[in-house]
């Protein structure tokens, strides 16, 4: 039997990348965003699937609520929550404007905080669900100028574990957390920027259909963090073991792979109000090799696909 699956954040990235997982699968999806006419093109990509689209802005009171009772209204249960929407700033952290600052907290911190507590209601009620976040190696390091960002992830690091601690007692209610590293969407060229250059994805960089494999292996096969991305685990590793070597060596190398040479005047990005116009599933900052395997070397792009896509 098909699931009953909600997507917040599915407008853009891992989250138009996941709906597209979740529909191949032939599951109904309730897919919430901010921007409706985004929502309208993703419902489109999921034809094949039963698919209610709800504009839903996580940072406003009550809009989480509203978007699990239109959940249930259409199609009786929810049986997956799964929780993409994210916003990035680029900047010093004294100075980032204070606003833009907290709206990245709202949003990132919050806005997931808001999505778990409304998930767990219904699945305290009917006994079972699963909630996937997404959160991201920058939950267990740091990197300049992403201060709102960082704080965050670490944020939602901590709560996950808390909540995974006061779920033993309900064994099939999952709470799943998916980090990825670099992922080629386009968080960064949306992001509020302080900066004066666009921020890219430092290599290595994962394709968002990845990282949405990665969630919906979370809901068939539940585990408590999943990690995606090669370089994560040497990261974290340096981060923790070698503290000195990593803050000599992590501003440079944020400078040189995690930044562009485009310049941009200060903006607050799409941090608090969508961009319809660049919203997709990925960024540019990788091939999408889905296309080779429809061109002349379909047997490559496939192999390609298999490998990295």
């Amino acid at each position: 039997m098909s699931r009953v699956v909600v997507i917040v954040g599915a407008s853009s990235g891992i989250g138009r990348a996941t709906a597209r997982e979740f529909a191949e699968r032939g599951d109904r999806l309730v897919l919430a965003a901010r921007a409706t006419t985004t929502l309208a093109e993703v419902r489109a990509e999921c034809a094949d699937v039963d698919v209610l689209t709800v504009p839903t802005d996580v940072t406003e009171p009550g809009a989480l609520d509203a978007l699990a009772d239109a959940a249930i209204e259409r199609f009786g249960r929810i049986d997956v929550w799964v929780h993409t929407a994210a916003v990035m700033a680029y900047g010093r952290f004294d100075e980032l404007p204070g606003r833009v600052f907290d709206q990245v907290v709202r949003t990132d911190l919050l806005g997931a905080a808001g999505s778990v507590r409304v998930a767990l209601r219904h699945f305290r009620a009917t006994g079972a669900g699963t909630v996937v976040l997404t959160g991201s190696v920058l939950g267990h390091i740091t990197a300049p100028n992403m201060s709102a960002y960082v704080a965050s992830k670490w944020g939602l690091q901590g709560l996950v574990r808390t909540v995974q601690q006061e779920l033993r007692d309900s064994p099939e209610i999952r709470l799943c957390l998916v980090n990825p590293g670099s992922v080629d969407t386009p968080v960064y060229q949306q992001a509020a920027n302080y900066l004066g250059r666009v921020g890219r994805p430092p290599p290595p960089v994962a394709s968002p259909h990845r990282v949405a494999r990665a969630i919906v292996n979370s809901v068939d096969r539940p585990r408590r963090e999943v990690s995606v991305g090669r370089l994560n685990v040497v990261m974290r590793v340096g981060f923790t073991v070698l503290p000195g070597v990593y803050d000599i060596l992590v501003g440079p190398l944020m400078r040189l792979a995690g930044l562009s040479g485009r310049p941009v005047a200060a903006n607050d990005g799409s941090v608090f109000a969508p961009n319809p116009a660049g919203e997709a599933v990925r960024g540019g900052h990788l091939p999408d090799l889905r296309q080779l395997v429809s061109g002349p070397a379909g047997a490559v792009g496939a192999a390609l696909r298999r490998r990295f896509g």
